[in-house]
C-alpha cells in the first residue's frame, strides 16, 4: 500500500509543476509581464525558459520515478525563490495579506512534499525499479 500511495503522491506533485510549465508556455507574454510586476526584469526570456525547463524535466523525473532526487531538487530550486518572491505576504497590503499568506503556506507544504520525495526516493512503482529488475536475455552461442 505504501508504494501505491507513494506513486499517487508523486503523480499529484508532478502534475502541479507540469501544469505550471504548460501554463507558462501558453501564457508566455503574460508570464513575462507578471515577472516585470514582481521586479524580475533581468534577462526575462532566459529566466522564464530556464524555469520552464526545470519544471518540465523535474516534473517528469518525479512523475516517472527516475532520479527523483535530481527532479525534486530542480523543482525546489525553482519553487523556493518563486514562493518567496510571489507570495511575500509580509510585504503585501492588508487587503490581500491573508490570501497571500495562505498561498505561501500551501507552497511550503508542496516544498515539504518535494523534500519527502527527495529522501524517500522513488519507491516500487518507478522507471528506476523497472530498469533495475529487467533482465536482458544473453545471446546464446552456437
Amino acid at each position: 500500500m505504501k508504494d501505491v500511495i507513494d506513486l499517487i503522491g508523486r503523480i499529484f506533485i508532478a502534475f502541479i509543476f507540469l501544469y505550471e510549465a504548460y501554463d507558462s508556455i501558453k501564457y508566455f507574454k503574460q508570464t513575462k509581464e507578471m515577472m516585470t510586476d514582481y521586479g524580475l526584469t533581468w534577462r526575462q526570456d532566459l529566466l522564464l525558459l530556464g524555469a520552464i525547463t526545470f519544471l518540465i524535466i523535474g516534473g517528469i523525473l518525479v512523475l516517472i520515478g527516475y532520479r527523483t532526487t535530481l527532479g525534486a531538487g530542480m523543482l525546489l530550486a525553482y519553487y523556493i525563490p518563486v514562493t518567496m518572491i510571489v507570495h511575500s505576504f509580509w510585504n503585501d497590503p492588508e487587503d490581500i495579506r491573508r490570501m497571500e499568506s495562505i498561498m505561501f503556506m500551501k507552497n511550503l507544504a508542496v516544498i515539504g512534499g518535494l523534500m519527502i520525495v527527495m529522501v524517500n526516493d522513488s519507491g516500487r512503482y518507478s522507471i528506476k525499479r523497472l530498469f533495475a529488475t529487467t533482465r536482458v536475455p544473453s545471446a546464446r552461442r552456437g
